[in-house]
């Protein structure tokens, strides 16, 4: 079996793949190549290295290779693993402070809102053309997706190849978290089901597993009645009678009103970090090299669901998955859109990803939903075409976004600022 893990390069990503898959019980013994894919050489080497360590420490049988060109890794692989960004945090903080300084109150500028536009098609201009490669050199693949926004991105690649595609996001275990602590129950004692959008989905289902109560009523009271819960999760409680995901930031993107609860500072900029403060974490490279030796934070589980998925397949377990990114084609969630990407549960076993059925969300999350995905279509026609007026089309539709000069006027400096992130089409227009 061979897995290839491109961006593996990344500090956060490329760790915690490695720590799942190197110290997988389920992954010895069955010949299992991994082949790490970064375009950054030095970061490449040194994840080679970190995974050559964990290796001899968890006495892995994983055949491990790296390289710079995805062409060389993709030949013959059973599953592709994906998270890729270029200049991330740099360009985030343009995605977040431009759209903020034209009057767009928006929350974090990542996955919803004005500047997740932008964040959308340097995603697009990434990851597509990694998806032709994978229609070339292994068809039969399942493409695990982690690259975000998450929702928009796998709107365009199941609109626009025909990659058999599934996002993967950790989201639902701050609810599973939250559900447990409100309850005072593990969640071994329970059966969840979600459902909605990637970071902006509810719980449809708390029951009992022994008694089949229903506990949901009860769960969103008490998150109703919490002081201390995050404000606008609080909010959304207490008005529209749901439990979503309790952070304020992620739900706050796609809301009109998100930034009265989560405020105007972006958490990951200069203004919110200390003066002259010493990075207290290691850099992975002293663990790498030996210098370090191999602690908790190196092999610590990543909290995501990639590993499970495979062991699912190679061994037909038919396991009950929390929350999978994929297209609503058979109307999984019955009042959206058949060409939504969607956040459902699934099944998992030798034939692949069966995402289930859950019936109707509530409609007022629905509609706010819909609102999103037309959002999404558009950008995916956007990045098909290269037509400029169909992303003033997506901002305008934005709940965040409250006039059509200051939006023009943004589209045009955000294009000529990250021109050379972006798709040709519009490199040309700077």
């Amino acid at each position: 079996m061979k897995i290839v893990l491109i961006g593996a390069g990344s500090a956060i990503f490329g760790r915690g793949q490695l720590a799942d898959m190197l110290q997988a019980a389920e992954l010895r013994g069955l010949g299992v190549e991994l082949v790490l894919v970064d375009t950054d050489a030095v970061a490449l080497d040194t994840m080679l290295q970190l995974a050559e360590r964990i290796k001899a420490h968890s006495g892995a049988d994983i055949s491990l290779s790296g390289t710079t060109e995805r062409c060389f890794a993709l030949p013959g692989a059973d599953f592709v693993i994906v998270a890729v960004a270029r200049k991330r945090m740099e360009l985030w903080e343009q995605d977040y402070r431009i759209p903020l300084a034209y009057g767009f109150k928006h929350v974090l500028g990542e996955n919803g809102g004005p500047g997740a536009l932008f964040h959308t098609l340097r995603s697009l201009e990434s990851i597509i053309p990694i998806c032709r490669d994978v229609e070339r050199l292994c068809p039969t693949a399942l493409l695990l997706n982690f690259t975000n926004p998450e929702a928009r991105v796998l709107h365009a690649i199941n609109h626009l190849t025909t990659v058999n595609a599934v996002g993967i996001c950790h989201g639902i275990f701050d609810a599973l978290r939250a559900v447990e602590r409100y309850l005072q129950r593990p969640l071994a004692e329970l059966h969840v089901v979600s459902a909605g959008m990637n970071h902006f989905y509810c719980l449809l289902q708390v029951q009992d597993k022994r008694s089949g109560e229903e506990l949901l009523p009860t769960l969103v009271k008490l998150a109703q009645q919490d002081a201390a819960a995050p404000q606008l999760f609080r909010q959304l409680a207490q008005i529209f009678n749901v439990f979503t995901f309790p952070s304020d930031d992620h739900i706050g993107e796609y809301l009109s009103f998100g930034a009265e609860f989560h405020g105007y500072r972006w958490p990951y900029g200069i203004e919110s970090r200390r003066v002259g403060a010493d990075d207290a974490t290691a850099p992975l490279f002293e663990y790498a090299s030996g210098r370090r030796a191999l602690d908790e934070r190196i092999l610590a589980p990543s909290g995501e669901i990639t590993v499970p998925i495979i062991a699912d397949i190679i061994g037909n377990r038919g396991s009950y998955r929390h929350a999978v990114n994929v297209l609503n084609r058979d109307g999984y969630i019955a009042n959206l859109p058949h060409d939504a990407a969607i956040e459902v549960p699934a099944t998992v076993d030798a034939a692949g990803v069966h995402p289930l059925h859950v019936g109707a969300i509530p409609e007022t999350f629905a509609a706010m939903m819909r609102t999103q995905f037309s959002i999404h279509t558009l950008l995916t026609e956007a990045y098909r075409t290269g037509a400029k007026e169909l992303l003033l089309q997506a901002l305008l539709l934005d709940p965040n976004v409250n006039s059509i000069t200051a939006a023009r006027e943004m589209l045009d400096v955000m294009l000529k600022l990250q021109g050379e992130y972006l798709p040709s089409a519009f490199r040309e227009l700077r």
